[in-house]
């Protein structure tokens, strides 16, 4: 069922938006550390983005993109009013939000666009009655992301970029290890979402201090089932056309009829590339009959 954009804001243009989703079953259900996985339209491909903010009122979910490549384009190009047409969730393993008694306190850490995502566990923890104190950083202040959204209900917000332009001069990881030095005995958890390696940073600090830390792993769990799914699709299709024009048969069982004459060069290492050669080039083909039918004017939207 498509999913409706309600209101679109471009956070740094042309790289990194906010949408807006009227989507009130997932809202009703959705909690930090949730995840959707969109497609745009029937030609494009399934990709997770996580939660970053909910509605249950009004039943609205908040997304936040980085544009890398087609499929974020393709959301990009979209504007408010225009529809999305599929957006599935909640999914994934909401994080663990448990409330602590003063003067315990919990570490939220964001970067890039992982700051969106912070977000939604930042509110979880504030709205669980802890004292919240969120560590943001980005290169410059125009890059900084949810700095005034976080304002709204974190206790601290503490920002740093690396060219000193807002907050302390440095990276993300020189607040955290500056708050755990200063008063680690009341940390509870540190919570890290953003690039891996900040989130191996962040992770690898509170052990001096034996402080529990948490760190999102959806979209790594999301991207490495889809390729080992795609690979495991994609080798079983190369050797299933090898063997039938190899051997004639599949999986063992004899397809061709006995006069078929087998092409053996297909049983042979050199069968494989041969195979994975003649896919690309239908594979291109079909794309390339796709997006002229798509567009019939030279490509032209």
């Amino acid at each position: 069922m498509p999913t409706k954009i309600l209101r679109k804001e471009k956070l740094i243009p042309g790289r990194t938006s906010k949408l807006v989703l009227d989507a009130p079953q997932i809202a009703a259900t959705a909690r930090p550390g949730h995840f959707v996985i969109l497609r745009v339209d029937d030609h494009g491909e399934r990709f997770p983005l996580t939660i970053a903010d909910t509605d249950k009122e009004n039943g609205t979910i908040t997304i936040v993109y980085l544009v890398l490549g087609r499929s974020t384009q393709m959301l990009e190009d979209l504007n408010e009013g225009d529809s999305i047409l599929d957006v599935c969730g909640p999914l994934g393993r909401a994080t663990c939000i448990e409330t602590f008694e003063a003067p315990k306190k919990v570490i939220c850490v964001g970067g890039g666009t992982g700051v969106a995502a912070m977000h939604h566990i930042a509110k979880g923890h504030h709205e669980a009655g802890n004292y919240v104190i969120a560590c943001i950083g980005a290169r410059s202040e125009d890059l900084l992301l949810f700095h005034k959204e976080l304002s709204l209900f974190c206790d601290e917000v503490l920002v740093s970029t690396d060219d000193g332009s807002a907050g302390v001069k440095g990276i993300v990881t020189d607040l955290v290890r500056g708050r755990l030095d200063s008063e680690g005995d009341t940390i509870a958890e540190v919570v890290a979402v953003g690039p891996v390696p900040m989130m191996q940073a962040v992770a690898d600090l509170p052990r001096e201090y034996e402080v529990p830390t948490t760190v999102s792993l959806n979209s790594l769990m999301v991207d490495g089932l889809g390729m080992g799914v795609g690979f495991t699709l994609a080798l079983t299709l190369i050797g299933m056309i090898r063997e039938l024009i190899g051997s004639g048969t599949l999986f063992g069982l004899r397809i061709l009829g006995a006069s078929y004459e087998p092409m053996l060069l297909f049983v042979l290492a050199s069968g494989g590339f041969l195979t994975f050669g003649i896919l690309l080039g239908v594979i291109n083909a079909i794309t390339a009959r796709l997006q002229k039918d798509k567009h019939p004017e030279g490509g032209r939207a």
